[in-house]
């Protein structure tokens, strides 16, 4: 069986934000000039929900650019604090790669980062290494997306388990948890690309260590995002295995993400995320086990998405939808 679609989200990573308020303190007032009116997360479109730079949301895009320039030339100009502006560089170079897709301006971003690591150490600067590391995995994964390259989907995995050298789950939790759910995805799309059952499988249990360290007061969105993208995982592992125990897991994942959606009042554009992997799931465990009645519980499901949010719903999911009536209908 091929992959089925799976939708999944992305959780803030902190990186951004990190970046904006070392670029704040280089150049005071410059952010202002950027900030867009009603920006706030209640204002932004839903579907910006699911990206990771939520924050960057805030302020006109025109500050990539600025920023880039004005931190290259500090580079130039001054020998102080090098590596940290080659991390921030990295940084909002990704951000700009990521706005606007550009494997070039990935690459300048790894080789910024690349360069902050020559000057950081784990045992001198742990944390500022960390930080480098888990930037420079980013940076990775996303031009690993982009090219299909499994060359840099391991650069991305190898800087991740760095980063986790020293964020560790007693004292940085969220830090460790995120870089667990950062190699979750990696280990995912590597995966996925290599059609391996076992780089799915890590992919599983980095997502299940990610959500021992988060919680629904300080992390719930990436609380969420950690369920769904794990049920994302053990729906594509299932069906590279002709496995309805791992879809049937996945259907729980989607569930408890959900769940937990709907508790934390969040963005009613991830709620409709959650929804739709379930129901593709159904259908996937319909045809594996060659159910009808799963098969139409999974049809009325993606009717009712349509039905009640057809206003809310990106292009591309309303047409996974449609696909995804038509193609489970054909089981009954």
């Amino acid at each position: 069986m091929k992959y089925s679609k799976t939708y999944l989200i992305f959780p803030g990573n902190h990186l951004v934000q990190r970046a904006l308020q070392h670029y704040d303190s280089l150049y005071p007032g410059q952010l202002q000039q950027y900030a867009l009116p009603g920006s706030g997360p209640v204002h932004l479109d839903n579907y910006v929900f699911t990206q990771g730079n939520l924050e960057l949301h805030r302020y006109d895009k025109k500050l990539l650019a600025e920023a880039v320039l004005a931190l290259q030339s500090s580079l130039k100009e001054t020998e102080n604090d090098q590596a940290a502006l080659n991390v921030t560089l990295g940084i909002f170079l990704a951000a700009q790669a990521e706005n606007d897709p550009n494997q070039a301006l990935y690459q300048q971003a790894i080789d910024a980062l690349n360069a902050a690591l020559e000057s950081y150490s784990q045992e001198e600067n742990p944390q500022q290494w960390a930080w480098a590391q888990y930037a420079l995995g980013t940076a990775a994964q996303e031009l690993a997306r982009m090219q299909d390259s499994a060359k840099n989907y391991k650069a991305a995995v190898d800087a991740y388990t760095n980063a986790s050298l020293v964020w560790n789950r007693n004292d940085n939790p969220v830090e460790w948890a995120l870089t667990m759910h950062q190699l979750g995805a990696s280990f995912h799309a590597h995966g996925m690309l290599l059609k391996g059952n076992r780089t799915l499988q890590k992919s599983v249990v980095a997502y299940k260590n990610a959500l021992t360290g988060l919680d629904d007061e300080y992390t719930g969105m990436e609380l969420m995002a950690t369920q769904n993208n794990r049920g994302a995982v053990l729906q594509n592992l299932g069906e590279n295995e002709d496995n309805p125990d791992r879809i049937e897991e996945a259907i729980r994942a989607y569930e408890a993400a959900h769940s937990k959606c709907m508790q934390l009042q969040l963005s009613i554009h991830l709620a409709i995320v959650c929804r739709v992997n379930k129901a593709t799931a159904q259908s996937v465990l319909a045809q594996l086990k060659q159910d009808k009645a799963i098969a139409e519980e999974a049809a009325e499901e993606f009717e009712v998405i349509i039905e009640c949010f057809s206003h809310a719903m990106q292009p591309s999911i309303k047409a996974h939808c449609d696909e995804w009536i038509t193609k489970t209908r054909e089981l009954l």
